[in-house]
């Protein structure tokens, strides 16, 4: 199976590429996802659990399959990296749920650790078990990873961060691996 170039928007102006997929609903997997991250220019890792992973500075791009059969979800959950304290909890659900209501995704949550840390974890859904067409695969995929960058823009705007982003241009994830 292979991605439709036609359906993929424009991220970064990646060249076109020249094949084409398939006509009727397809089921997504890893495969799948790697070769639209490779063509969406992304670097990536798969995870000790599996689970392929986009790193960006400040927050990674997790795409994962969950569930059995005819239930199986794709995921796509991005884990901003940056903390905040628990002090500052109040303020961060009141700027989330301003981005919730006014976006379709990612929705976005808070985690609080043990330390009383507190980071934004946000995320998309697809029911994929029974097929999907290629075409919305692709393109919500692609809107997923675009959301989640402007999601972490807006936050810095919103909270007041911009010395935090100067230290690094969010772009293109993998800048900061090996």
């Amino acid at each position: 199976m292979s991605i439709d170039p036609s359906s993929i928007p424009n991220f970064g102006g990646q060249p076109e590429p020249q094949e084409t997929g398939p006509a009727g609903p397809v089921i997504p997997d890893q495969d799948l996802v790697k070769q639209l991250l490779e063509q969406m220019e992304l670097k990536y890792v798969v995870d000790d659990e599996g689970d392929l992973a986009a790193p960006w500075e400040q927050f990674r791009t997790y795409f994962m399959f969950r569930g059995e059969e005819e239930q199986q979800v794709f995921s796509v959950r991005t884990f901003y990296d940056r903390p905040h304290g628990i002090d500052e909890k109040l303020r961060l659900l009141e700027v989330i749920d301003d981005w919730n209501r006014r976006t379709l995704w990612p929705k976005v949550y808070t985690h609080t650790n043990d330390d009383g840390t507190v980071r934004l974890i946000g995320e998309a859904q697809m029911l994929i078990g029974v097929g999907v067409s290629l075409e919305h695969f692709v393109s919500s995929t692609v809107s997923w990873v675009r959301a989640s960058i402007e999601f972490d823009k807006w936050l810095i705007e919103q909270l007041g961060l911009e010395a935090d982003a100067e230290s690094g241009d969010d772009e293109k994830p993998g800048d900061d691996q090996a």
